[in-house]
């Protein structure tokens, strides 16, 4: 089958799926987000677009700098550390909160290391080259990720269709090397090997150590002193202070245990395998499938709530979206993570600052110059699923 006669059977598929859905009953809408913005009043939709990361029908982008990114990342980063170290110092009802404060700090972290580096090595938070270059590598001391420099030679490896999926590409080496994920094995066995990987103390130190390489033992002297010389002190101070449980607590579980959870869990639904003749070509129609975006949320009840069974279902449905969904949307899919196709379509786009109306408008205007329109998934764990599966049935990397 030519990879022309490939896209023509997936545009005609898209169109019977969207048929099928408009046959539907009104109550259900084939769009999540569109049944959420009919369904529910409207002082909810702004909160809704942000966990989503889907705008609502007709919705106006509020514009956001890159900065505006900056902010809120250390922002989350430092609240999450400071209302941590309260809990710790009040005691007793407090340390129920910990655990939030905690997943905030890891929040911020996940959002300075997959929005804030991320882009810095793309060259589009700050104007100047040497700005970015420089709170890249404070972020890459900050948190022990790889020397700026490797991160955004790889980084821009990773973005070329020749590299992506290949084992000269991040996300494989991530996949086979540290998850030990492997194409072929069945889908359950994949799910158990990272379930696995999740609580394994062999999982976070290898993690830890490969972080503590790239970054405490880089190419460049001066950025390596500068980061021993940074731990060292922090550590020094702790030992000066006898402040073991606040600095394990406060800092080192974040940044070493949530933050390696997390970011497993973000590089584990941002790509997925499309079939091989599909990745052989290593043309666009790849681009188009081998990343999908990922949505926090699922399809509004069609019940009414007016009725018993529709306000149960409206119940449940209101639960998974402020636990499950929100966690998600805190924890893994920060910033623009769920709208990753997005960015593999558009790398050099400055429009990710405001990334949930760029993708949406992309989306509208048929996605030029691409053969193929967006796909999505709607839930974290479906899209994680889903990747999975198609790793399980691909026959070699």
């Amino acid at each position: 089958m030519s990879i022309a006669t490939y896209e023509r059977e997936i545009s005609a598929k898209e169109d019977r799926i969207a048929s099928d859905q408009a046959e539907r009953a009104p109550a259900r809408f084939a769009d999540p987000r569109a049944g959420m913005h009919h369904r529910l009043p409207g002082f909810v939709q702004p909160f809704l677009t942000w966990l989503t990361a889907r705008p609502a029908p007709g919705e106006t982008a509020k514009a956001h700098s890159s900065h505006y990114h900056v902010v809120t990342a250390f922002a989350a980063l430092i609240a999450g550390v400071a209302f941590s170290l309260a809990a710790l110092e009040l005691g007793g009802f407090w340390l129920i909160a910990l655990p939030f404060m905690m997943i905030l700090s890891s929040s911020g972290m996940g959002k300075l290391q997959a929005v804030v580096f991320h882009h810095c090595a793309h060259g589009t938070v700050f104007r100047e080259r040497s700005t970015n270059r420089r709170v890249g590598e404070t972020i890459s001391i900050l948190l022990l990720m790889k020397h700026f420099d490797v991160y955004q030679h790889e980084h821009m490896l990773h973005h070329s269709p020749n590299k992506l999926l290949t084992h000269e590409d991040e996300f494989t080496q991530f996949v086979m090397n540290l998850a030990g994920l492997r194409p072929g094995l069945p889908k359950a066995v994949l799910w158990r090997r990272v379930m696995i990987s999740f609580v394994s103390p062999f999982f976070h130190l290898r993690f830890l150590l490969a972080r503590i390489s790239s970054c405490l033992l880089s190419h460049s002297t001066v950025h390596n002193l500068i980061g021993w010389a940074a731990w060292g002190g922090l550590f020094y101070v702790t030992w000066l202070t006898e402040t073991w449980v606040q600095m394990t607590v406060v800092w080192l579980i974040p940044v070493v245990i949530l933050l390696q959870v997390g970011t497993a869990l973000r590089t584990l639904c941002e790509h997925r395998f499309p079939e091989q003749e599909v990745i052989n070509a290593r043309g666009k129609t790849f681009v188009c499938l081998a990343t999908a975006g990922v949505f926090p949320g699922a399809p509004v009840p069609e019940k009414s709530a007016m009725t018993p069974s529709g306000l149960a279902a409206w119940a449940g449905w209101w639960a998974a979206m402020l636990t499950v969904h929100l966690f998600a949307r805190v924890f893994v899919l920060v910033g623009d993570a769920p709208c990753h196709d997005f960015h593999h379509r558009r790398p050099a786009s400055r429009r990710w600052t405001d990334y949930i109306h760029a993708r949406q408008k992309d989306a509208d205007s048929g996605c030029p110059t691409y053969p193929l329109g967006y796909i999505e998934t709607w839930g974290l764990r479906q899209a994680i699923d889903e990747n999975l599966a198609s790793l399980s049935t691909a026959s070699r990397i």
